[in-house]
């Protein structure tokens, strides 16, 4: 396990000349991954806020070798890299380990990349996918996603006269991911940055085709203070809307337990994109959250310690 004193003493992946929203998780997410990694590691990141802000031409703020790839297939891409770097090494022209990471939000990660991932899992490449996941397509105007909670406000289902925000309740891939039988799957945030040091550090030291699913506030899409990025996704996990947990070799394990779980109201009146649910008559919209979050985090519970898959 990689000490406190240990971190500062490693290469800074991510230099601060990015143009990253201020208070943006993103770039905390991919920062914090890489400098768990005792490697050198090579990244691949799929179009969105972490490409855009990082790598306009002619800049770059990367200090490690970075690919830019289509939205769709960064899995895909950093599949053909693990294979060439194999079949280098096999050859003796490469000496040495290094970690392979492929980056993606939401948009690119739970949709139009879910293909391209799937088959990366399936076929167990040697790679860390890491979904930053802010819970729409803010990169190209606040879509909602696969990953868009129940209620939101987003440009595509707006909050309105007709409808009060998305529909339907986010699909919960971290659990699909794990059920291609990775050796490693889990899910922490932003703003528990021991809890996500440590499952970096664990996928890098296992062997196959590893999945983060990292919970990343976007102050813009979310609309909150934005010094409170690192405050929102520890409410997160206190209210139960997004459990920190680790499933290793089909073992489920909770990594954070609440003795008891917070409201799900205190985490939605931190952001403006739940303002409406507020409101006089949308009382049902939070209970069916609440509800929603309690199911699901009672399913873990009966699962914690067990094999799952």
């Amino acid at each position: 396990m990689v000490s406190i004193k240990e971190l500062p003493n490693r290469k800074e992946p991510l230099s601060p000349g990015h143009r990253a929203c201020a208070g943006c998780g993103a770039p905390i997410v991919a920062r914090q991954v890489i400098l768990a990694s005792p490697d050198p590691v090579v990244v691949v990141s799929a179009t969105g806020c972490l490409e855009v802000t990082t790598t306009i031409f002619p800049y770059t703020a990367w200090n490690t070798p970075f690919l830019h790839n289509a939205f769709e297939n960064s899995a895909a891409t950093m599949s053909g890299v693990v294979a060439a770097y194999e079949a280098l090494k096999k050859k003796g022209k490469i000496e040495g380990n290094i970690n392979f990471v492929a980056f993606g939000g939401d948009g690119g990660t739970y949709d139009i990349g879910f293909q391209s991932l799937s088959g990366a899992m399936e076929r167990g490449h040697n790679l860390l996918y890491v979904c930053y996941n802010n819970e729409a397509y803010m990169n190209t105007g606040i879509q909602r996603s696969g990953a868009t909670p129940r209620g939101s406000n987003t440009t595509t289902e707006p909050a309105g006269k007709v409808r009060q925000g998305k529909i339907k309740f986010a699909k919960d891939l971290t659990q699909i991911i794990a059920a291609h039988n990775v050796p490693y799957v889990a899910q922490s945030i932003v703003g528990d940055w021991v809890d996500l040091t440590r499952k970096a550090e664990k996928a890098f030291s296992i062997k196959g085709a590893k999945f983060l699913n990292v919970l990343q506030p976007c102050r813009l899409g979310w609309a909150y203070n934005p010094e409170e990025t690192c405050e929102i996704g520890r409410l997160a996990v206190d209210t139960g809307i997004w459990p920190s947990y680790e499933i290793e070799n089909g073992i489920l394990k909770i990594t954070k337990k609440p003795k008891e779980l917070k409201p799900v109201e205190i985490f939605l009146k931190k952001q403006a994109r739940f303002r409406h649910l507020f409101k006089p008559g949308n009382e049902k919209i939070i209970e069916e959250i609440q509800n929603e979050t309690n199911r699901r985090w009672g399913i873990l519970l009966s699962n914690d310690g067990k094999q799952i898959f």
